[in-house]
Formats: C-alpha cells, sequence, structure tokens
C-alpha cells in the first residue's frame, strides 16, 4: 500500500479528491490535509511516500512546505498539482517538486504518475542511497557550457535555438530539462523529439528566471565530479544515444519511440553521474577498480552502494516523470531480461548498443571488461538473427566521417 498525503487549503477541493480517487483505496492509504500545518502534524505521526500539494495556500505556500518535506522527508516523492495561472509559484518549486501536474488532473494519470514514480524506487536496497537520491534537484553541468549557457540567456538577442542547442551538449542540463517538459503543467500535449524541441517549448521567458535565478543547473565547480568523468561519460552516451536510434530505425520503430531512444541512451548512464556527485573520489576509484580487475562495474556498484548506477538513474529520472519506455531503457540496460519486453524496445537499442560500443573502443571510464549482448534477451524477443546487422550498424556509426 502506498501512503499519499493531499493538500489543500480549499475543503471542497479536498472532498472532490477523496470522492475522485475512491477507487483506489485498495492500493493507497490517502490523508487529507487542510493546509501545510495540518500536513507538517501528519507527517511527523506517520510515514508517507507521496505528497500532493497545491501550490497557492495562505501562510505557508506549497514550495515551503515542499522544500520543508525534502529536508525533514527527503524520500517522499514531491508532488505539485496547481493552477495554470500560478507560474511565479511554480518557478518557486521546481528546486523541490519532483513532478508539476495541473488541475483538472485525471484520476487515472495522478496514479499512473504516482505509481511509476515509486515503483524503480524497489531496486534500490541502501536506503540512505534512495534519499540521497531523492534530494537530488539538479546535476552538475560542464563549465564552459554552463557559461556559455548563462551568457546567452542574459544577452539582449538570446537565440532559443542557441539556448536549445547548448542544453543538448550536456547530459545534466538535458535530464532537468525533459523533466519539465515532460511535466503536465510546463509541457504540451506534443510529443518532444529532442532537447532543442523541448527547450523551444519551455520558452525563453521560462527558461531565463528558471536558469538565472531558480538556479535548475548547477556548475561542476559545486560538485565533486571531476571534468574527465563528466566528459568521458558525455561521450559514450551520446555515442550510445547515436546507435541505438539507428537500431531503433533499423526495426522500424515509429518516430516517437526512436526520438525516445535517442534520449535513453544519452541519458543511460546518467545514474553514474549521480554517484559521483554524492560519493566523489570514492565513486571514482570504483569505477578505476572495476576497470583494474576486469570486472563489471554494476556488480561492484551494488556490492559497495546497494544499487548500480542503472537503478540509481532510472529512480532519479522516474521521480523527475520521463517517459516510460526512457526509464526502463535506464534502468534496464545492463539487465534487460528482467523487463517485460517481448518485442523491441529503446531498451533493447540501449542495450545492444552499449555494448557495442564498449567492444569497439575502451573510452570509458570503467568498461575495460567487454561485456556480451544478453543472449536470453534476444532469444525472448526472437531476435538472435539479427545481432549481425546490429554490428554492421555500429561499425558504420564509429566509422570516421573523410
Amino acid at each position: 500500500m502506498i501512503r499519499v498525503l493531499f493538500v489543500d487549503d480549499e475543503p471542497k477541493i479536498l472532498d472532490g479528491l477523496r470522492q475522485m480517487l475512491r477507487a483506489y483505496r485498495r492500493e493507497w492509504t490517502m490523508e487529507f490535509c487542510e493546509g501545510p500545518e495540518l500536513a507538517l502534524i501528519a507527517m511527523a505521526a506517520a510515514p508517507f511516500d507521496v505528497i500532493v500539494t497545491d501550490l497557492q495556500m495562505p501562510g505557508m505556500d506549497g514550495a515551503e512546505l515542499l522544500s520543508r518535506v525534502r529536508d525533514r522527508y527527503p524520500d517522499m516523492v514531491r508532488i505539485v498539482l496547481s493552477g495554470q495561472s500560478e507560474q511565479e509559484r511554480i518557478l518557486q518549486a521546481v528546486g523541490p517538486a519532483h513532478q508539476f501536474l495541473s488541475k483538472p488532473c485525471d484520476p487515472e494519470f495522478l496514479r499512473n504518475t504516482i505509481t511509476r514514480a515509486n515503483l524503480l524506487g524497489k531496486r534500490m536496497n541502501n536506503p540512505q542511497l534512495k534519499t540521497l537520491v531523492s534530494q537530488m534537484d539538479s546535476l552538475p553541468s560542464l563549465p564552459d557550457i554552463y557559461f556559455d549557457l548563462v551568457e546567452e540567456l542574459r544577452g539582449e538577442d538570446a537565440s532559443v535555438d542557441r539556448v536549445g542547442a547548448l542544453i543538448s551538449r550536456d547530459l545534466s542540463m538535458t535530464a532537468k530539462v525533459l523533466q519539465l517538459v515532460n511535466s503536465s503543467y510546463f509541457g504540451l500535449p506534443v510529443h518532444v523529439n529532442d532537447v532543442k524541441h523541448a527547450a523551444a517549448l519551455l520558452g525563453l521567458n521560462t527558461l531565463k528566471p528558471l536558469v538565472l535565478t531558480a538556479s535548475i543547473f548547477r556548475q561542476l565547480e559545486e560538485s565533486r565530479v571531476s571534468a574527465t568523468f563528466l566528459e568521458k561519460v558525455l561521450s559514450h552516451s551520446l555515442s550510445v544515444a547515436g546507435i541505438a536510434k539507428q537500431l531503433a530505425k533499423e526495426e522500424g520503430l515509429d518516430r516517437d519511440t526512436v526520438d525516445n531512444t535517442f534520449i535513453a541512451g544519452a541519458l543511460h548512464d546518467v545514474g553514474k553521474v549521480v554517484l559521483a556527485d554524492n560519493f566523489g573520489r570514492e565513486y571514482t576509484v570504483l569505477c578505476h577498480k572495476a576497470k583494474a580487475q576486469q570486472t563489471s562495474i554494476v556488480g561492484l556498484e551494488v556490492e559497495q552502494l546497494g544499487a548500480s548506477h542503472a537503478d540509481v538513474g532510472g529512480y532519479l529520472l522516474g521521480l523527475w516523470g520521463l517517459p516510460q519506455d526512457i526509464l526502463e531503457a535506464v534502468a534496464f540496460h545492463h539487465d534487460p531480461a528482467t523487463s517485460a519486453d517481448e518485442s523491441f524496445t529503446p531498451l533493447a537499442a540501449v542495450h545492444v548498443a552499449d555494448v557495442l560500443t564498449a567492444q569497439a573502443n575502451d573510452t570509458t571510464l570503467d568498461q575495460a571488461v567487454v561485456n556480451t549482448v544478453d543472449q536470453t534477451y534476444l532469444a525472448k524477443l526472437g531476435l538472435e538473427h539479427r545481432l549481425e546487422t546490429w554490428q554492421a550498424i555500429s561499425d558504420a556509426c564509429a566509422e570516421p566521417v573523410v
């Protein structure tokens, strides 16, 4: 049973939520609080897994409430349920909130949002690590790209195309922008083709205050991640993204799914950035240990940290509300056979592309060991015969352009 706390200062809205969500009483234990003060009392009395709060409330508003929740109960999933007229307050809540939903909200959409945000956390056996990930509201960005972005946004002739291009060159910025544009509050009822498209949907009027005042992006100098580490992760991730996209096209996936495959490939190792940001040199040493001992980084991560970088990345992106096929590709790319896949998906593309990229070169920090494609998984999909074709596509992608 998931324990969910709903907070609003209007009794009629709370009554409406009670009626709307009656069908989920067998899945959730729900409590409804009239205002932040009563919510804090309820949380002190009993633990909750999720808080869903309005923003505009007298006294303490929803942004301040979520900030307190993040500090006191960091492993709670924090969701804003807000009216479209509350743009300024939304910007204040970008840090402490995991996801933003707009009123009125379809009950099944709310159910899916809460269920997905909780699901991938079950793969993390270290409560402290789960707490660290839940607290994260930004990831470190490469210095040159960060400063170029700030300079661009401060200019009188700032261009959303140039802003989008800068963001697409940085793993951390990509993840954060996709978090925002996939929220029902910020997003539009169209598919996000790529990060440049996402930046265009948000627009400069939203991006400027988010970057310059709300600090949704973070300088690398404030992190324990080295620039060398971040650049290696980015280089490998973009290679995987490019190959995975070509494999998705080859297997006839539709255009939207091909787009999501590229994004999944670009973000598949975001968990490494999270771990390096939290554990600094300790995690770098772990990566070098895996390389020196010719063993898998995943096994060492689970043994020493209680979760792999795939678990961590999937959980973070689940909290941030990214599409399901992207989450699964990130979370299961090292153990795809544990997924429910029965056909070729972005997960299959990313898993294969990740292995083929590692086999082709030794540029990654931790992959001196050449992993192999999961033959059990391919057999389940009935695609063992496609590996030779995929290898040829990978080789073609790796060839230098003359």
